[in-house]
């Protein structure tokens, strides 16, 4: 998915180290992120039922086809022109984890690498040199409406590994580490681990090899966490020194953040290096993802899907994309999309195929 403009809010409050909380912000689209990663996109699309050719079943007027990021009735069809979504598109110099907690994706990429996930399964695929890839959001019920709602985070890359040759991973919902903690009243908190250790998650997912995440010490995490009404919760401190994180209150109507109140959704730096307890209110649910990682610390130069360190090396992944296409385009459209069939399923670079049990909850 294209990064459509930076988003660089001033943020409301700074603190002194007692307090857990170094500034909050108001989020907006997108999520504004801290090194090492870039962009954070958070998409909750209320799409209706489906027309039988997996487009929506209502009209389209109105809507800037190719560059619909209107919200219209609660949805967007983005770049896409009968199915929602984003058509072939080119990235290089870092990462995309595509978390999927509603609905479908339907993948294809430069290497020939397809998938359909969703339903709490993560996409995580390393650029490196260069990749085409497009994500499209087929809407498979003609009888009710088809909600989706993902997040996509760009992780970056450091410079010696920005040229690695692409990855295609697939991590199932399945497979993703989770935990409930209870607290003395009996109410729960639900933790998913994406990348990284987190109370009993001894043995967290493998991230691709070139990632950043693989690096030793990197402290790279990405966990969700929902909390019933009035839970408590303490989120503990980062296992490394230097470590930055972000928590984004995302659903919900309020919840104290180490001693804080806060009442509307926001992105929250915290001190990584201190343990801070969540206190959700009595209301309802709230959710949040928390995103941290020892910063890369090397300069950023970015051009749309193109994230370098100099300007230069921009330059050049321009060149090449326009010489190269990165490894050209193995699909009959800009749009493919899977069938019917909601069937999770992915196929590799190799011709290597998995399916994983039915749809997780």
């Amino acid at each position: 998915m294209e990064r459509r403009s930076p988003l660089q809010p001033a943020p409301t409050r700074k603190t002194t180290m007692t307090d857990p909380i170094v500034q909050i912000k108001p989020l907006g689209f997108p999520w504004e992120t801290i090194d090492p990663f870039l962009f954070c996109a958070y998409h909750d699309d209320a799409y209706p039922a489906g027309n039988g050719a997996m487009g929506p079943a209502v009209s389209l007027e109105g809507r800037a086809i190719g560059q619909d990021f209107s919200r219209k009735d609660g949805w967007s069809m983005y770049h896409g022109e009968d199915i929602p979504g984003f058509p072939g598109h080119p990235h290089r110099g870092f990462e995309t984890v595509t978390i999927v907690r509603k609905g479908l994706i339907d993948h294809a990429d430069s290497l020939g690498a397809a998938a359909r996930f969703g339903g709490g399964d993560v996409q995580w695929v390393t650029a490196g040199q260069g990749i085409v890839h497009s994500e499209m959001f087929p809407l498979l019920n003609p009888e009710a409406p088809n909600p989706l709602e993902l997040f996509q985070i760009w992780l970056n890359l450091p410079a010696r590994n920005k040229m690695v040759a692409p990855h295609f991973t697939m991590l199932w919902a399945e497979d993703v580490p989770r935990f409930t903690a209870t607290d003395d009243a009996g109410r729960t908190t639900d933790v998913a681990s994406v990348a990284g250790r987190i109370g009993p998650v001894d043995a967290p997912l493998d991230p691709p090899p070139d990632s950043w995440a693989a690096q030793d010490g990197s402290d790279v995490a990405i966990w969700t966490i929902r909390m019933a009404p009035g839970a408590r919760w303490t989120l503990p401190a980062a296992q490394r020194q230097g470590t930055r994180r972000s928590l984004y209150f995302f659903k919900g109507a309020s919840v104290t953040v180490g001693g804080r109140a806060v009442k509307s959704h926001a992105a929250i730096e915290l001190h990584a290096d201190q343990a801070v307890e969540l206190v959700n209110g009595d209301a309802e649910v709230s959710e949040f993802l928390v995103l941290q990682g020892k910063p890369i610390a090397e300069p950023v130069a970015q051009y749309g899907p193109f994230v370098m360190n100099t300007q230069a090396e921009i330059a050049q992944a321009m060149a090449d994309y326009r010489r190269t296409q990165f490894g050209g385009w193995p699909w009959k459209d800009e749009a493919p999309v899977h069938g019917t069939d909601p069937a999770r399923f992915a196929k590799h670079p190799d011709g290597r195929e998995e399916r994983p049990n039915a749809l997780a909850a």
